[in-house]
């Protein structure tokens, strides 16, 4: 793989990798355990700030890819940015509108009872980040 192509991933994927781990495992739980914040306010704020979070993600996501794909990456580093990819697109596609459905609904006022679907969004992101440091390490060793 080229240098600079190599290094631009590498530093991407890094810079990426940073801020699902600052906002997904350590802003969102954390702002439910603020003072004053309620269920709707702290709904209201996330919903801002992963809608933010994803479309960087989505921005450093082609950014990535088109390294890859221009840089000439080993078969390992191109599977690892599929998968990185997928993890993502899977969050936004499939997971994301259901849950912006439902913080609609509890926006709107309906009480609803406790949901285990934000659970999917989380596992898909620990996953996103166990690829984003096995991506992030392969890049440095092309």
């Amino acid at each position: 793989m080229n240098v600079a192509s190599a290094a631009t991933a590498s530093a991407l994927t890094f810079v990426w990798l940073g801020m699902v781990l600052a906002i997904s495992f350590l802003e969102a739980p954390l702002k439910f355990r603020a003072p004053g914040v309620t269920i709707p306010v702290g709904l209201g704020i996330g919903r801002l700030v992963f809608r933010a979070l994803n479309a960087v993600e989505a921005v450093l996501a082609v950014v990535v890819i088109a390294a890859v794909a221009v840089g000439g990456a080993p078969v390992r580093i191109t599977a690892l940015t599929a998968v990185v990819a997928v993890l993502l697109l899977a969050q936004l596609a499939a997971v994301r509108p259901y849950l912006n459905r439902r913080s609609d609904r509890i926006l709107a006022g309906e009480e609803l009872p406790r949901s285990r679907s934000h659970f999917w969004y989380v596992g898909l992101e620990f996953l996103k980040v166990i690829a984003l440091i096995a991506l992030g390490i392969g890049l440095l060793t092309v």
